[in-house]
């Protein structure tokens, strides 16, 4: 089962089409395109010569649990020790801490290779980074000394925890309770589940951040609490903080779901991160660049789904073509619904990876302070997230399809990309929640203006177009999805909630179409890309883009059916 980094695609797009060079590393000239294709290059080898070739292995081994200590499949702490020493770790993070200081997107378009050469390998760092995140924010000068650096550096790893059994998405139900000490520490104890990486064979140490209430908290999520809890305490002693139980899972068998108990042996020490009863703010931090990172999964995982499926279908001959019955079988990529299946895969894709990398790039320019730029990020965050990992499903879907009957059989790999595309649009917020949050967070709070400024930007976009047969259409779309946001607006909650999943659908889809239309007219030298967008764009356009009027449809009339008892 190998794997192909397209990091020909890649560097096309964020040159040519999101032009990366306008990020200040570039202006400074702490980077340059020759540099960006080189970090390109060699992440991908890291992808297809040392991740890809453990990631059917290890989801055929899984991990296990014995005595507390959990241990990884065969070649996996290797990797991460490869992954490590060559600074991958670090890419996006500050010098100070021993980071490398590159641009969000230049990482994003590293962990899209990552995460399609192995996923459950990757969700180890992808959850290290997130808890950096927060720390870089929230944490004291003293807590930034002792563990940032060993976290950049991938010396230790980090997890988030906020599930309980009986507390998932309404985290003010949750019971881990946190104890002062009268010393700056906490006592922790509860029980945490689905903590992915909560234990493993990797590193000497795991920072854990962990959600938790204090005596006098307040009810609900306001009285929530961070804290960051050690498995290995400053001086060495072992940490009340144990793994009591592994999931046995649909899919990422490779990477370890634990269950996590605190407190058993007289409490768990913890610390607390940020101020008292604002641990949910914090953890957005961690949960915002953890939905970015795993809409960067479905683009990936559905690479993967698509590069696999089109090995198979150049290989696996079946059939005269249906233009020349007397001819002999053929490749079933040569069968038109083959070919049609094969380019939905690569256009939705492309159109995902698109999605992703614009949100890097206006993160990398909130960063630097674009207040315009923040505003579209946080726009974008819950439609990359939801829109990107529902497309995984689909292409891993039709992955499968393209296979035949050899797809349901897990000898040829097909079926894995399904069972580990499934747990996309679950964690880190389902995309339900995550459709509820454009509406509610970031449509109705603001009164449209972010999706305004969107709008604005994306019909500017479509100049590039020029008399290309697509223009209407689209323009005529971008008009629908103002109508679309005025009517959300004016829905009471319920409506609003009942058709927010398909005005994400549309949101997501019109966007995809606007960036392909981008990428089809780039100004480049790269004729070869711009002719293989210009293709993916018209099939998009007639082969997906079309759901929107329905998607349309339903935002407007939908609402009531929904909400009758």
């Amino acid at each position: 089962m190998t794997f192909t980094p397209p990091t020909d695609e890649m560097m096309f797009i964020l040159r040519d089409v999101l032009d990366i060079g306008q990020l200040a590393s570039f202006k400074d000239d702490t980077l340059d395109m020759e540099m960006t294709a080189a970090i390109l290059e060699e992440g991908g080898k890291l992808a297809a010569d040392v991740l890809a070739p453990l990631n059917h292995s290890g989801d055929q081994q899984g991990c296990t649990l014995s005595n507390g200590e959990v241990t990884t499949p065969k070649g996996f702490k290797e990797a991460y020790n490869t992954f490590i020493e060559n600074g991958w770790n670090g890419v996006p993070f500050e010098p100070e801490y021993g980071g490398q200081g590159l641009p969000w997107a230049l990482t994003f378009a590293l962990y899209d290779m990552w995460q399609a050469g192995n996923m459950a390998f990757c969700l180890c760092p992808m959850l290290t980074q997130a808890g950096v995140e927060a720390l870089q924010v929230y944490g004291t000068d003293h807590q930034k000394t002792t563990y940032l650096e060993k976290l950049v550096s991938g010396e230790w790893t980090g997890t988030m925890q906020l599930t309980e059994p009986q507390a998932g998405t309404d985290l003010g139900a949750l019971r881990t309770k946190a104890e002062p000490q009268g010393d700056g520490t906490y006592k922790i104890f509860g029980q945490k589940i689905y903590i992915t990486y909560g234990e493993h064979d990797w590193t000497e140490n795991i920072i854990h951040m962990v959600l938790a209430k204090l005596p006098d908290a307040p009810e609900g999520s306001r009285g929530i609490s961070m804290f960051l809890v050690p498995k290995f305490l400053e001086d060495g002693t072992r940490n009340d903080a144990y793994a009591v139980g592994l999931e046995h899972k649909l899919g990422i068998h490779a990477s370890p779901t634990c269950t996590m108990q605190y407190g058993d042996n007289g409490g768990a020490v913890g610390y607390l991160i940020g101020a008292e009863n604002e641990g949910l703010k914090n953890m957005f931090v961690m949960m915002n660049n953890a939905r970015l990172a795993v809409g960067l999964q479905g683009v990936a995982l559905g690479e993967r789904a698509y590069q696999h499926a089109k090995a198979y279908a150049a290989d696996r001959i079946q059939s005269a073509h249906i233009a020349d019955r007397d001819g002999g079988a053929v490749a079933i990529e040569k069968h038109p619904d083959v070919r049609r299946m094969l380019l939905s895969m690569q256009a939705k894709v492309c159109a995902g990876r698109l999605l992703a990398l614009d949100a890097g790039i206006a993160l990398d320019k909130a960063k630097e302070g674009d207040a315009a730029a923040l505003a579209k990020v946080n726009l974008l965050t819950p439609i990359v997230k939801a829109w990107c990992t529902d497309m995984a499903n689909d292409v891993a879907g039709t992955g499968v399809q393209v296979h035949g009957g050899m797809g349901f059989i897990e000898e040829t790999g097909a079926a894995q990309f399904v069972r580990d595309a499934r747990i996309l649009t679950i964690y880190e917020g389902t995309n339900g929640i995550q459709a509820q949050d454009l509406y509610g967070q970031k449509t109705v709070r603001d009164k449209g203006a972010a999706t305004q400024a969107w709008l604005a930007e994306a019909r500017k976009q479509l100049d590039v177009l020029q008399s290309n047969a697509h223009k209407a259409t689209l323009s005529d779309g971008l008009d629908t999805l103002d109508n679309l946001m005025q009517a959300m607006l004016s829905y009471a909650p319920a409506e609003g909630a009942a058709v927010s999943v398909p005005y994400l659908q549309y949101f997501g889809t019109i966007a995809g179409a606007v960036l392909l239309g981008q990428a089809a007219h780039a100004q480049t030298e790269d004729t070869v890309m711009t002719a293989q967008f210009a293709k993916l764009f018209d099939f998009y356009m007639l082969h997906v883009f079309p759901v929107c009027k329905g998607l349309s449809e339903t935002v407007i009339n939908g609402a009531s059916i929904v909400n009758q008892d």
